[in-house]
């Protein structure tokens, strides 16, 4: 018989074993296995995206955080931390030093009292939008989800919500794929200037206070030295990849923003993944990038009868790793057609809710949405728009109206948006043949579209022509249909009005518009031209 002596130590290294079992599980989420493996070689197979998305056309995003609380607008939590800035004298002025509020207390404060994803989603699928986003982490480190691996989340801290599954469940229930935006894998350096602060303190500082039990180390992750020249706050995107100076990341910063996502695309299940990164998430540095979209495409191909119908977005892309993943245009449209089907994301004001883009009247236009969708749709993309939220999780009344203006405009020329495809000429007009390069991750828009710019997609046995406007005179020639061009035309029709005369010769379409302009027609107009 063994000794009690011998029993309790062969208890221990049980308990030990069952404990290491469990740490390592917990440390390391397996990735799905499948035809894809963590390779861009591999990754390559995806080709394309699928075909839902390229009917979709249109999607509206929810890019709302605890930054949104004081209404700032940007990148509030990092440069509230930098000494003179706007951000900082409004923070200072208004909630007192950071090293005594500091971004924490901003979550803290967030209580989203006013949010109602099911009213939200539902308002913006009567606007045409055929999927919907939300943002599951921001550059700050917060996981709007029940995670896992970040006890910093919104159902411990701010709202003690669960966003993600509220916004999930919305959009399940009005029948809109859904996706989610990750842009956590930065926090590490883009939250250096709060060791200036409140950025270095530990969970054993924390006693007597709210946040006792929690360790900042979690959210702010700033044990460790800064990185080159961080004392100027712009120096960052000279190192966006992890170049020029950046502090590393250690192994485990990577190990647990990898189990972050795998956690957040196995709990929620998103159609649709965004990153907020150059192609994927430490690419430069480490595979784990490239082991979540395998696991994100595989997972989809068993969840979908061998169909991969996932969508993973990466910014600045190569030619190559555009066969892997959908690029994503970040406030801008390239300037001619793109083989490789695309994205553009861009927002109404600013990405954070900002009072200043409010009161000053700063937001983009129901016109300019709809315009850049026309544009972007004709070059084979889709538009991705964020409407900034409150803190309180409510929009403005000129958002609200900006909306309905979109609603009404879709419910008469959306056949001309939803499952078109790129025709073989994209438009005609001055800012068709006008040179408008990309910069960086995009930056081009604020393209100033006239009535006499027009873009053109084709559905069946129809090409739509969408002008930018109503156009100027009442007789208009469309070079692109010269008999020379295209076959006979057979039919055209004026989207809300009706029929409309024409004749069709070798240099072109001569169309005969109404006189009186459609109730619509100051943000665009929409001819069917049937062949």
């Amino acid at each position: 018989m063994p000794t009690a002596q011998f029993a309790r130590k062969q208890l221990i290294l049980l308990l030990a074993a069952i404990y290491i079992s469990n740490f390592c599980k917990a440390q390391v989420e397996p990735m799905h296995t499948g035809s894809y493996d963590s390779t861009w070689k591999s990754l390559s197979q995806y080709s394309s995206a699928p075909e839902w998305f390229q009917d979709a056309k249109f999607g509206i995003w929810a890019h709302w955080g605890p930054q949104c609380v004081p209404e700032q607008g940007d990148w509030y939590a990092r440069f509230m931390y930098y000494k003179g800035t706007s951000q900082n004298k409004f923070h200072e002025s208004t909630y007192g030093s950071p090293s005594t509020y500091g971004f924490k207390e901003v979550i803290n404060s967030w209580n989203a009292a006013k949010w109602n994803p099911d009213s939200l989603v539902q308002l913006y699928k009567n606007a045409g939008a055929e999927y919907f986003f939300a943002m599951a982490n921001h550059h700050d480190n917060l996981d709007m989800y029940n995670s896992r691996y970040q006890s910093w989340n919104t159902t411990k801290v701010g709202p003690k919500k669960d966003i993600i599954a509220g916004w999930a469940s919305a959009a399940k229930k009005y029948g809109l794929p859904f996706g989610v935006s990750v842009h956590a894998s930065h926090a590490w350096t883009w939250l250096e200037p709060s060791q200036d602060y409140d950025g270095n303190l530990t969970e054993a500082d924390g006693k007597g206070t709210w946040w006792e039990g929690l360790d900042p180390q979690e959210l702010y992750a700033q044990r460790h030295d800064r990185s080159v020249g961080s004392s100027n706050s712009g120096t960052i995107h000279s190192q966006w990849d992890w170049i020029n100076g950046a502090s590393l990341p250690d192994e485990n910063y990577l190990t647990k923003f990898y189990n972050r996502t795998i956690d957040l695309i196995n709990t929620y299940h998103p159609d649709l993944l965004y990153f907020d990164d150059s192609a994927l998430p430490f690419y430069k540095i480490s595979n784990l990038g490239l082991k979540i979209a395998a696991h994100m495409y595989n997972k989809s191909i068993s969840e979908n009868k061998g169909l991969n119908k996932a969508v993973i977005f990466g910014k600045m892309l190569t030619e190559e790793q555009k066969e892997s993943l959908v690029w994503d245009v970040e406030r801008g449209i390239p300037d001619r057609p793109q083989q490789k089907y695309w994205q553009t994301c861009t927002c109404i004001g600013d990405w954070h809710y900002n009072r200043s883009v409010y009161d000053n009247n700063r937001y983009k236009s129901a016109a300019t949405v709809i315009r850049m969708l026309i544009d972007i749709v004709s070059k084979n993309g889709n538009l991705l728009l964020s409407i900034p939220i409150r803190g309180d999780g409510s929009i403005d009344e000129k958002e609200l109206a900006i909306i309905q203006d979109i609603t009404t405009w879709m419910d008469i020329n959306k056949e001309s948006i939803h499952g078109t495809r790129a025709w073989h000429t994209f438009g005609e007009g001055p800012t068709a043949e006008a040179v408008n390069p990309i910069s960086a991750q995009g930056f081009n828009e604020g393209i100033s579209y006239t009535a006499n710019d027009i873009r053109y997609v084709t559905k069946k046995n129809a090409v739509y022509a969408s002008f930018m406007g109503w156009p100027e005179t009442k007789t208009i020639n469309l070079k692109s249909f010269s008999t020379k061009r295209t076959t006979s035309v057979k039919r055209v029709t004026l989207l809300g009005h009706g029929e409309l005369g024409f004749s069709q010769t070798d240099q072109g379409l001569l169309l005969r518009f109404p006189e009186t302009p459609l109730s619509t027609a100051s943000i665009a107009s929409v001819v069917k031209i049937e062949l």
